[in-house]
């Protein structure tokens, strides 16, 4: 006798988290709409408070919803940037002119904020890496389609750099790659360590990170003609806001 498969039904947590996903994936709740708070909740489903909470809970941690301390949770809906690991860094991008956040974005409206640029000493691992005492130091907060989505600091010898347009600004076309080419130091190589990791209190606050939302550590070293490293940068990106896509060979 053949017994009948036993069919498990989610928990109500579960299907109400379901519905309310449902809800945001079809247009039906937009992006900075303020969900059913838990009052709601528990009258719509007569649940416990603690099962409203854990519905909502899923959402905040599949990064459709962001709790707002004492206003309530609310949709965060954004099309994830695709970060290809490649295409971007081609010398055919940067020796155009073009911008390596062309490639990231692809017409999607972005904009460079917080631009500091500074000479100051190397770190030990900086230092290690361009194998001198002193960098012009370039630190940028990038923002796409109104959202902080990454946080960069990129490390350049002092000497080489001093008195160029790499310590402006406004770099000119095709960036401090195309720049580095004017000098005779074209990058031809570059060398990426990616890690996941949580944010330090002052990523949470600059790229305004959701609790629990944690940032891929991105660290590039650029080498020109003959393995000579000339830049080191630091980047700090909001992993909700990221696909990493990298092709090659088998």
């Amino acid at each position: 006798m053949t017994e009948s498969p036993v069919h498990h039904e989610s928990p109500i947590y579960r299907r109400m988290a379901d519905r309310l996903r449902d809800q945001i994936l079809s247009g039906e709740l937009g992006d900075g709409d303020r969900l059913p708070g838990e009052n709601a909740l528990m009258k719509e489903y007569g649940v416990a408070r603690a099962t409203a909470r854990q519905a909502l809970a899923v959402l905040i941690n599949e990064g459709l919803a962001v709790p707002k301390r004492g206003s309530g949770v609310y949709v965060r809906l954004f099309r994830p940037i695709r970060r290809h690991g490649s295409r971007r860094l081609s010398r055919e991008q940067w020796a155009q002119g073009l911008a390596i956040w062309d490639s990231d974005t692809r017409g999607r409206s972005y904009v460079v904020d917080e631009v500091r640029i500074l000479r100051e000493p190397a770190s030990e691992q900086v230092a290690r890496v361009l194998g001198t005492g002193e960098v012009w130091v370039r630190r940028r907060r990038y923002s796409v389609d109104g959202r902080p989505v990454q946080l960069a600091a990129s490390h350049f010898p002092a000497e080489l750099v001093d008195g160029t347009a790499i310590v402006r600004s406004d770099t000119g076309p095709g960036g401090v790659y195309a720049r580095l080419g004017e000098l005779g130091r074209a990058p031809v190589r570059f060398s990426e360590e990616v890690r996941a990791r949580m944010p330090l209190p002052g990523e949470v606050e600059s790229l305004g990170l959701p609790a629990g939302t944690p940032v891929i550590s991105v660290i590039r070293v650029a080498f020109a003609e003959g393995g000579v490293p000339v830049e080191v940068n630091e980047m700090i990106l909001d992993a909700a806001s990221y696909v990493l896509q990298y092709d090659f060979d088998a």
